[in-house]
């Protein structure tokens, strides 16, 4: 029991041991600790010394394997074990953010997925509607609340995870390093937020690596080799070694080094060289590069010209979605421009064709490129067989082989990690890996992608001395931080990259060629429910959450008829896409559907008739409809041809040999290919217009008469959402670990067919280690938004059939009455 003048304790952990490998090592070992409510505290130390793991045993994500664990008044983990009713009762009043947001975001319209905690509650539909709007105006996102976050900036996508935590109204918010993968300007945000937070009283647990985010801490943990090593006051950080960055770094609350002051990266197309350099053609050539990615309609890079010399090192800053990684891509012939010049190494990538296999395979032998996310460079058994990949593709002997590994990893100071397998390491440590295989091939050109992310400082001395070490090797570098200080440390000249706009799209979504995180956080006050109050505790009279499944859980998650708070953004949506999903996934296949009974040109006629009438009524261009489905185009294309070969009846119209052209032959062919063309486009159409939420809450909503009979439809539902959310992902990351073998001089895109096929066949290890690795942080991700199987949430969205969806299926209705008739 504590004193009444003492403060509220809000997580008290006593003699913790955890570990990840049954006892053979241990990741906490005889760790305690007390934050008391309203406190401020990071978490501070090395790589590996153990800070994500306590702050998820703070969050309650995971239990430890022994001590005693106390959240928000919760004995969550005792000598007897864990309690899992109070773990799920702490949970609802602590919010998580983890490093990587886009793990966090489990729907694509950013409202729903604000929306999407409050709703696992059990909240009402009006107070789940203010708490998005109050959380997404403390993180300046209101005006973007139907956009898709995962097209979001990394800044905006972090922003939109801490706003789907304060929606949950969290008594202690726990944070792993938020900001390490963002620019100066995205930090800053968010420390605004946090600071934010902090005056209303939010207890706020962070982890971090960098220094100058303790500043406004009350106190910092100083964590090392699983222990805790110093209980210091905010203010003393700067006396700890394992922490203290260079003095030069900027404040991210005040942002002292804006990138307007720097140069564009065009102004190195004339840098002043001496009389030597001028002889020496440069290392690197760019002239009048512009590059776009299909369906935006802004370039991310418009007519850039720019050069760099050879042995020179150049510092490459800019905002996230600036289009760095894009033009890093470029150079390194990983994408194809839309126009312009690019000549590296003395070799053509871009003039104006893209480079051949020749070409491409010589290029590998002078570029080396680390990636964004060293996660996805990574594909090999061990890490000695993942740094000898890149050697052993340039032709070297075993003997040479083994000597660039053990220099690399020599250089980067791993050389106990070379028989671990990459997957098992820290995120610091696969960035290290993924260094040394590029390193390991000995390039004259090195272009690196943030490559001192998520390091501690210890890691990234080890890259600054090998960067050292490489430029008085004469190597040309663009290097790609984040860090100010840190770029003009590295580097010899510090420049900006240009954007191509200035504006937003009208989606809500951002360019990539402009900065995505310029606006300052004007926060506005959430009310935060004292220690003990959270939302839980008011929706059952003050004894606390209950337990899913209880008649007091039921009672609070009944859905009230109040409507939600009002959207104070305009709905400039076409009719199409604002019918109510459920009729329009029964009306979208019905139509389609009907379509295969089509055997007559009247009945056809009508059919394009519906498709050109539901394109037209969902504002979607022609082209873009055409160019999504474009492959599967060419396969019908491919089936007619063998339609009007095989059709024996009618006039014959052409004759070759055994084979015979007649004219039924050729109305087939036209009918089925047009046929199934409609279906195929109607289908595009409906994908297009439909988002994955909106698909799945109508799928669910068609399946709840079902759920009398034992069927789990919210479960079903939520599986399905989920795919259709990371099917994406995945499918980058795919991308990502085609493009590390390729430029390291895999046979993936220079090798005969069978290399290619054998090439493609080793991604499938590491596309299932990245499949299990999201569904880990999905998993917890749901934990921490308090998502249960079973429970009975409250919908956001409440499905009401207006008079369009009416005018709609009487549509369909008729299309299906006059194909039957015709």
């Amino acid at each position: 029991m504590t004193d009444s003048h003492s403060p509220a304790i809000a997580a008290d952990l006593c003699h913790i041991r955890f570990s990840y490998d049954h006892g053979s090592t241990w990741a906490l070992d005889d760790v305690s600790l007390t934050i008391h409510a309203g406190e401020r505290v990071c978490l501070v130390g090395p790589n590996g010394s153990g800070k994500s793991t306590l702050a998820r045993l703070i969050a309650g994500l995971t239990a430890p394997d022994a001590g005693e664990v106390t959240l928000l008044g919760h004995r969550v983990f005792t000598d007897d074990g864990p309690n899992a009713a109070e773990y799920r009762a702490a949970r609802r009043g602590i919010g998580v953010v983890f490093q990587n947001p886009e793990d966090q975001l489990v729907t694509t319209v950013l409202e729903d997925d604000v929306a999407f905690g409050p709703e696992n509650l059990g909240l009402d539909r009006e107070t789940i509607g203010k708490r998005i709007q109050q959380s997404l105006d403390a993180v300046d996102l209101a005006n973007v609340r139907r956009a898709d976050p995962t097209r979001m900036s990394g800044g905006q996508q972090q922003r939109a995870a801490i706003a789907g935590m304060l929606a949950m109204n969290p008594s202690m918010l726990v944070l792993d390093e938020p900001t390490a993968m963002l620019d100066e300007t995205a930090r800053a945000e968010v420390m605004r937020v946090l600071d934010a937070l902090q005056k209303r009283g939010t207890t706020i647990v962070h982890v971090t690596h960098h220094a100058d985010e303790t500043l406004h801490a009350d106190r910092v943990i100083h964590m090392q080799s699983a222990r805790i090593i110093e209980d210091a006051p905010g203010n003393a950080i700067a006396q700890c070694p394992e922490t203290a960055e260079s003095s030069a770094v900027s404040d991210p609350h005040h942002g002292n080094h804006p990138a307007a002051s720097l140069p564009l990266l065009s102004d190195l197309s004339n840098p002043s060289t001496s009389a030597t350099d001028a002889a020496t053609p440069p290392a690197i050539r760019v002239s009048h590069l512009t590059y776009r990615y299909a369906g935006a309609e802004q370039s991310v890079i418009n007519d850039l010209s720019f050069s760099i010399q050879r042995g020179k090192t150049v510092a490459l800053m800019g905002s996230n979605g600036s289009g760095k990684s894009t033009l890093v891509r470029l150079l390194c012939a990983l994408a194809k421009p839309d126009s312009g010049r690019i000549e590296v190494a003395g070799i053509p990538v871009a003039r104006p064709k893209p480079a051949n296999r020749k070409q491409l395979a010589e290029l590998r032998r002078h570029v080396g490129y680390v990636m964004q996310h060293p996660e996805h460079q990574l594909f090999a058994e061990t890490v000695a067989e993942d740094v000898a990949y890149g050697p052993r593709n340039q032709g070297l002997s075993e003997t040479e082989v083994g000597e660039r590994v053990r220099e690399a990893l020599s250089l980067l100071h791993i050389e106990h990690l070379a028989d671990r397998s990459p997957f098992d390491l820290s995120g610091g440590q696969q960035r290290l890996t993924a260094i040394a295989g590029v390193v390991a091939c000995r390039p004259d050109v090195l272009v690196m992608d943030e490559p001192t992310a998520s390091l501690d400082v210890h890691a990234k001395a080890r890259i600054h001395e090998l960067l050292q070490t490489l430029r008085n090797r004469g190597v040309t570098m663009l290097i790609s931080p984040h860090d100010r200080a840190e770029a003009e440390t590295l580097s010899d000249r510090v420049v900006r990259m240009p954007s191509a706009a200035e504006t937003s799209q009208p989606d809500g979504t951002r360019s990539d060629s402009m900065p995505m995180d310029v606006t300052p956080v004007t926060p506005v006050d959430i009310p935060r429910p004292a220690l003990g109050d959270s939302p839980a505790d008011r929706s059952t009279g003050g004894r606390g959450p209950a337990p899913s499944g209880t008649a007091a859980s039921a009672s609070t998650r009944k859905q009230p008829t109040s409507a939600p708070a009002v959207d104070s953004v305009r709905d400039r949506r076409s009719p199409i896409h604002r019918l109510d999903p459920r009729v329009k996934m029964v009306g979208f296949l019905a139509a389609m559907f009907t379509m295969f009974a089509v055997n007559t040109p009247a009945q056809l006629a009508l059919g394009a008739t519906l498709t050109l009438a539901v394109m037209l009524a969902a504002r979607l261009n022609p082209v873009r409809v055409l160019a999504t489905i474009h492959p599967i185009l060419a396969l019908l294309a491919l089936m007619s041809l063998c339609n009007l070969v095989v059709v024996r009846t009618g006039t014959p119209l052409l004759a070759w040999g055994p084979l015979s052209i007649t004219d039924d032959g050729v109305m087939i062919a036209v009918l089925y290919t047009c046929r199934f063309a409609l279906v195929i486009i109607m289908g595009a159409m409906f994908l297009m217009t439909t988002t994955p939420t909106a698909m799945t809450d109508a799928f669910e909503a068609l399946l709840r008469p079902f759920s009398r009979f034992g069927l789990h439809t919210q479960e079903i539902a939520l599986v399905m959402s989920l795919a259709l959310r990371f099917i994406p992902t995945l499918t980058g990351e795919t991308r990502a670990i085609i493009d590390a073998q390729a430029a390291r001089g895999g046979s993936i895109e220079t090798g005969s067919l069978g290399q290619r096929v054998k090439a493609m066949s080793a991604i499938i290890v590491p596309v299932f280690a990245g499949t299990l690795r999201h569904a880990d942080n999905l998993s917890l991700a749901l934990d921490a938004r308090c998502y249960e199987e079973g429970i009975s949430r409250t919908h956001w969205r409440v499905f009401a059939p207006a008079a369009r969806d009416a005018v709609f299926a009487v549509a369909v209705i008729a299309y299906i009455a006059a194909i039957v008739v015709l």
